[in-house]
């Protein structure tokens, strides 16, 4: 029973999941890419951050900086990597999406 339901819509299943995995891959791609400009408001909090660094590492020492092991490149490195990881899953997303969409378009001979 359930496998002649199977049978009988599964153009209908791969069409669906085809489209489906596609609009997935386009809505996370968009939704993952990267603003190229900043805002003028972003640009002025900027600003004031870094101000405000420069005056509280002005009266700080410098024994307490070198004391503290520096994960800046690490955290780059894992940012990097997951953005690599997104980038790759979107594609699979795409390569799936288009496969079931051209495997429900073919046409087969009924035997």
């Amino acid at each position: 029973m359930i496998l002649e339901f199977l049978k009988k819509y599964k153009i209908v299943f791969f069409r669906v999941a085809g489209i489906l995995m596609l609009l997935i891959g386009f809505v996370v791609h968009f939704w993952l890419t990267p603003k190229e400009a900043y805002t003028q408001n972003e640009l002025a909090a900027l600003n004031v951050a870094r101000m405000e660094a420069q005056v509280s590492g002005g009266s700080g020492s410098s024994r307490s900086k070198k004391a503290q092991p520096d994960t800046s490149k690490y955290i780059e490195e894992l940012k990097n990597a997951q953005a690599k990881q997104m980038k790759y899953l979107t594609i699979i997303a795409m390569i799936f999406g288009v496969g079931f969409l051209g495997y429900s378009f073919i046409k087969k001979k009924e035997d």
